[in-house]
């Protein structure tokens, strides 16, 4: 397995082992407004520098995280079940980009895949691993906007669960070419994301997240040079009307 590298801060420590009270599937934009201006240098803050915000302003709550729902993700979970089978061989290597508090790389190891988290976050990293001891060592942090080059071209499944939809449109083509040099030859990019319904322009709107369309998601991902395995769709969340989640499935040629 690779080695992941420890970066030095952690969070509070106090409610890292509480049970997880968010348990819904969309993120709660309400939740995830922090202040996009740093007060010291009066500029936007960084995709890198507002997750690491919400991190620490969390103050070791689970459920201040957003995008955090107290378990691996819900959709991931069913591929896995249904449609990981007749694509990834068992033991495969797995990375799962932007891990967040690590659900889904506990999940992946349970399972028996060689996984790597990672998260441009480092209070993530170190929460993650306060959560997951039995994985500790499988998360690191880690920036898909400029990987490191030892992570590139070794992963059978690459897992990416609302980190495209963190990244401002302009940055978005970065993201997706990056997702696609983490897989190996043949290798699997499950990606999940906030949704739109509606085929319209996001430039405008204000984020993080910036939902994306099917279309969208797929011209993104079929644009670094992916294939279609399983054409992306619009995914209604449970009890949530207003909110629906995409997903779609790739492999690199």
């Amino acid at each position: 397995m690779l080695q992941p590298e420890f970066p030095s801060s952690q969070p509070s420590s106090s409610h890292a082992h509480d049970a997880d009270r968010n348990a819904h599937a969309a993120i709660d934009a309400g939740r995830l407004k922090v202040d996009h201006t740093d007060a010291e240098v009066v500029r936007p803050l960084t995709t890198a520098e507002y997750c690491e915000r919400v991190y620490q302003t969390a103050d070791g709550d689970p459920a201040r995280i957003p995008w955090h729902h107290g378990r691996a993700d819900e959709l991931l979970i069913g591929w896995l079940n249904r449609e990981a089978p007749r694509l990834v061989r068992p033991g495969s290597r797995a990375v799962v980009v932007g891990c967040g508090l690590g659900d889904d790389v506990a999940e992946l190891t349970a399972r028996g895949f060689d996984v790597i988290g990672f998260d441009v976050s480092a209070t993530a990293i170190h929460w993650a691993a306060l959560r997951h001891p039995r994985c500790a060592q499988r998360f690191m942090q880690a920036d898909l906007l400029d990987p490191p080059s030892r992570l590139l071209g070794r992963f059978d499944l690459v897992v990416e669960i609302s980190t495209l939809q963190s990244l401002p449109p302009d940055l978005r083509r970065i993201g997706a070419a990056n997702l696609a040099r983490l897989a190996s030859a043949r290798g699997v990019i499950v990606s999940v994301d906030c949704g739109r319904l509606v085929e319209e322009p996001s430039d405008g709107a204000e984020g993080p997240p910036w939902p994306l369309s099917p279309a969208e998601l797929e011209s993104l991902l079929c644009s670094a040079g992916l294939g279609c395995v399983t054409q992306p769709k619009a995914i209604p969340v449970e009890g949530e009307p207003d909110h629906v989640r995409v997903m779609g499935v790739f492999v690199r040629g």
